[in-house]
């Protein structure tokens, strides 16, 4: 099991290895990044998207939450961290290209079709509950065709990269600049069991890449 005093060996890995080999690299990064892709991905620590993708430090801008989710375009005085990390990405750092990455045994889609936090208070699973309330609508459509067993899992957790895709293109910016060609918006799902990643085709199909 991992704890802090593991994370600082590791660190010490790391410092002594891949770090001392590429300083050149880390040089050039501390001056600045020019990611080409943003991957929004959920912070299951089974699913990390650098591994995944086998990037190296500097490629990918990450942006990780329960379930992989964005919400919609809103316009308000609260704190919105996932916006603000679009915003960054696409207006400061003018990425082309945006992943949205759901995966396998995702807690967070399990619990929205249990509805094991729902009216709880923050504190208690209240702020999960209304995290993963974005997924109510495709719950209701998911339950209603195929009850609450695996395949309704797995149909929601796909679902997830099909609603946060859709809620991206509520972002004025965004739906711009992927009008203007200069932004192209992927979908991705994880097999966790057998490696196995899947791509979204523009008709919202799912296959082995």
């Amino acid at each position: 099991m991992t704890d802090f005093s593991d994370l600082i060996t590791g660190y010490h890995r790391f410092r002594q290895g891949d770090w001392a080999h590429e300083r050149d690299r880390w040089r050039e990064l501390s001056e600045g990044q020019s990611p080409k892709v943003m991957v929004i991905a959920c912070s299951d620590s089974r699913v990390d998207p650098t591994q995944i993708f086998d990037a190296a430090p500097g490629e990918m801008f990450v942006v990780r939450n329960i379930a992989n989710l964005v919400p919609p375009f809103e316009d308000d005085d609260s704190r919105h961290g996932v916006s603000a990390a679009l915003e960054f990405a696409v207006t400061q750092l003018e990425v082309p290209e945006i992943v949205v990455m759901g995966h396998e045994s995702c807690g967070g889609v399990g619990a929205c079709l249990t509805q094991q936090f729902k009216g709880a208070k923050p504190g208690a699973g209240g702020f999960i509950a209304h995290w993963i309330d974005l997924l109510d609508d495709a719950r209701e459509r998911v339950v209603g065709e195929m009850g609450e067993g695996p395949d309704a899992v797995r149909a929601l957790e796909l679902e997830t990269v099909r609603v946060s895709i859709a809620n991206l293109r509520s972002f004025p910016n965004i739906a711009a600049r992927e009008k203007a060609g200069k932004l192209t918006i992927h979908g991705a799902y994880f097999a966790i069991r057998d490696g196995v990643l899947h791509v979204m085709d523009d008709a919202g199909d799912f296959a082995a890449a």
